[in-house]
């Protein structure tokens, strides 16, 4: 059963508090673990297969084989592989639209610019375990194919799901290695005798993975750092609370620890989508993780006027956030920190996480406050761009000098002098 709980007169400390990415006990784990893989490479990192998720991996297994991917591609129905493909036309127009483009600025005298180039090597990390994900090897892989990343590798534990190799040779990668969890993310960021180093680590994963990009961040760079699955529903009387219900749920069945919360200002309507929750789960075959997601994370909050729930959201941060109410525009338009918003009935969480084009890997834990959704910009880097012509600096020079010399840097100022000490000698 989930929580109905008042605006007004309950503590909704429980919602807010989403920070499960900071444990002490799993902090100490993972760091072990990530300095062990970085001082011993392959020997640590296959240890950790076998003592995690009981596979013997070696330098003669770690990859997916040119025979694994063929098979693969014989066990995916063609309606499967169809769908895959026009999924990821989908991400790859999307994401090439809204990418960031150099851009350059002109005076006399001078070009300045911010260039964007592709960083080399991008790491893929795609969750395993229970469940298969092929939809995050699109939604990771694809913005960075359009970044222009040359070589992009993925890691996944006990790959074995077909459709998931499959989506990954659709995106061009050559290297697909069989292993997860923390161990994995180390082997990425420092690399090992079968697994080279990375520029960025992108992907979403449980607490140990999120941990481990946290504490690798510096040397790779990372999406973000992400935690158990949110979502966010904004919905009035208007809404149908059959609907309602069902988003809530395909968040819930994601893990134990996903958080399902509705924010409405009608009492009724709360009831009658807890009513359609219970209905519901009891069909689904994820039921036990749903029914423990939602009793333990889930929350339907009642507010007074559905306006109120502005401010709820911008607390919570939420990583999905769907608003269907006849004030939806006015809403969104004073929502401040969420990952991704589903506009309407019709926007349905499900649509982004496999097909429409944003990415589904996402800011949570109340990180969307700072990180933004992963995109093409993701695999890039941004270079200043600076050119100044003799004399454009010549205008400029003892500006530059003043400011130098009152820093206590005089080999500054005389850097930029010294381009003019022959003019002065000729005036001399």
């Amino acid at each position: 059963m989930i929580p109905i709980l008042n605006y007004e007169k309950d503590n909704l400390e429980r919602v807010y508090s989403r920070t499960q990415i900071n444990k002490p006990e799993i902090e100490k784990t993972v760091s072990e673990i990530v300095a062990d893989v970085k001082l011993n490479g392959d020997k640590a990192l296959f240890e950790y297969e076998k003592k995690f998720d009981a596979v013997e991996i070696n330098k003669d297994n770690i990859e997916v084989s040119k025979q694994e991917k063929k098979a693969a591609y014989l066990n995916v129905k063609p309606e499967l592989l169809e769908a895959i493909r026009e999924a990821k036309k989908n991400i790859y127009r999307f994401h090439k639209k809204i990418m960031k483009r150099t851009k350059f600025i002109y005076g006399w005298g001078y070009k300045l610019g911010s260039v964007i180039k592709p960083v080399k090597r991008a790491g893929i990390y795609v969750p395993g375990g229970t469940a298969c994900y092929p939809s995050s090897v699109l939604m990771c892989a694809v913005p960075a194919l359009v970044a222009g990343v040359k070589e992009i590798v993925m890691v996944s534990p006990k790959i074995n799901n077909p459709l998931t190799i499959v989506a990954a040779c659709e995106c061009g990668i050559e290297k697909i290695y069989k292993v997860g969890g923390a161990q994995a993310i180390a082997a990425l960021a420092y690399g090992t005798e079968s697994v080279k180093k990375v520029d960025v680590i992108a992907g979403p994963g449980n607490i140990y993975v999120a941990t481990a990009k946290k504490q690798v961040f510096g040397s790779v760079n990372i999406d973000m750092i992400a935690g158990p699955s949110e979502i966010l529903v904004i919905a009035d009387s208007t809404a149908d609370p059959a609907l309602v219900a069902a988003d809530m749920l395909s968040q819930a069945e994601h893990d134990v620890l996903a958080a399902s919360i509705l924010i409405t200002d009608s009492e009724e309507f709360a009831k009658k989508v807890s009513k359609e929750i219970d209905i519901q789960q009891a069909a689904l075959s994820r039921k036990d993780i749903i029914e423990k997601s939602i009793s333990e994370n889930g929350a339907i909050i009642v507010v007074k006027d559905i306006m109120q729930s502005v401010k709820i959201c911008n607390k919570i941060a939420p990583e999905h956030l769907e608003i269907i109410s006849e004030k939806q525009d006015e809403i969104f338009n004073k929502i401040r920190n969420c990952g991704a918003v589903f506009m309407g009935s019709y926007s349905s969480e499900p649509l982004g996480d496999y097909f429409a084009g944003p990415s589904h890997v996402l800011p949570t834990s109340g990180t969307a406050k700072s990180f933004s959704v992963l995109s093409a910009d993701t695999f890039t880097k941004k270079v200043s761009y600076i050119k100044y012509s003799k004399k454009r600096l010549q205008k400029c020079k003892d500006k530059i000098i003043n400011i130098a010399k009152t820093e206590g840097l005089t080999a500054h100022a005389e850097a930029i002098n010294r381009r003019f000490m022959e003019d002065e000698n000729e005036i001399n």
